[in-house]
């Protein structure tokens, strides 16, 4: 039994217009499920990915305005990397972030792989990485980047701890992440690679190790938790049983009507999710209308007017504004 990697990563917006005219109009990806997030069902909860909304590819956003900043430190996501094709494809994301006023960090090397730096308009900390084709993903047809310099889906999460040891021995002995290699920061710090299921491209953890850092806080332009994938209920049920006895943290079985869930904090104080593959959102809406309408779970159904009601409209945001 091993994780195939990422499922999701969700993070937190201050403003739903703008964060749709971001990732669909610069970034170029398909906004594939708006629904809510079922805690707190006054906050939309945002999915983009590639035309199907696979698994390991979806970045998400809760909708919540009134939170604090985002506050780095331990405890938190510094970075969240996608794959591109080739460093072709990056050359050309320079000119892309150029054109809408992005600022980037240009084109920079990494344990001999190319990647491009890169801020959303909240802060959240993005990369761009040449993943040599090593991922792949259904292209979305209305998509405002070309099929060959598109997005490919997550490469890898980079964490903030202040002591590795307690995470890598939860990482390996527990969750089955094998230890790869090392790399440093630009301010110097170390991060250790660890690996999952496939390895590699998409299913990535890197843990970045300072231990004179503050505590850190998730907030607008930082990240909420990071979800894992398994492909089924019956594995999900038993990750849990495998995680119950290490990590009292962990949750019972959610049914997110899209997937299941299981949600815990892991030794250095991010919360992570395991996530099933399946019924995926196509289980509610066709594949050519992905995202279009407010999608709400059976069991919010009958609470749609009360709950449209109480959210704000998504509206169609001019890029100068993001300026």
């Amino acid at each position: 039994m091993q994780l195939g990697g990422l499922h999701h990563i969700t993070a937190i917006t201050g403003n739903a217009s703008l964060n749709v005219a971001f990732y669909t109009d610069i970034l170029g990806l398909r906004l594939v499920k708006r629904t809510v997030n079922q805690d707190d069902v006054s906050a939309y909860h945002l999915f983009y990915g590639d035309e199907t909304g696979k698994p390991g590819f979806d970045m998400t956003f809760f909708e919540w305005p009134t939170a604090n900043l985002n506050r780095d430190g331990v405890g938190t996501v510094s970075n969240i990397a996608f794959g591109v094709n080739n460093r072709a494809a990056l050359e050309w994301w320079v000119q892309r972030l150029d054109k809408y006023k992005v600022q980037h960090d240009g084109i920079q090397e990494r344990d001999g792989r190319a990647f491009l730096h890169f801020q959303d308009h909240e802060g959240q900390s993005l990369e761009l990485v040449d993943a040599e084709g090593k991922l792949t993903s259904t292209y979305w047809q209305g998509s405002t980047v070309p099929a060959e310099m598109a997005i490919q889906g997550f490469y890898a999460v980079r964490l903030v701890e202040r002591d590795l040891e307690p995470s890598t021995t939860f990482f390996t002995e527990t969750l089955g992440f094998r230890q790869g290699g090392t790399y440093q920061t630009d301010s110097g710090h170390t991060v250790h690679i660890f690996e999952v299921g496939p390895g590699g491209p998409g299913a990535e953890v890197h843990l970045e190790v300072r231990p004179d850092a503050r505590t850190g806080r998730p907030g607008i332009g930082g990240v909420h938790h990071v979800a894992f994938r398994t492909p089924d209920a019956e594995e999900h049920r038993q990750w849990r049983e495998r995680i119950k006895p290490k990590n009292a943290t962990v949750t019972n079985v959610i049914d997110r009507f899209y997937f299941r869930s299981i949600y815990f904090r892991e030794p250095g104080g991010v919360l992570f999710e395991i996530a099933t593959d399946v019924p995926g959102f196509t289980t509610d809406e066709d594949l050519e209308h992905l995202g279009e309408s407010l999608a709400l779970p059976p069991f919010l159904e009958g609470h749609r007017s009360e709950i449209e009601a109480n959210l704000r409209p998504i509206i169609p945001i001019k890029l100068a504004s993001l300026r």
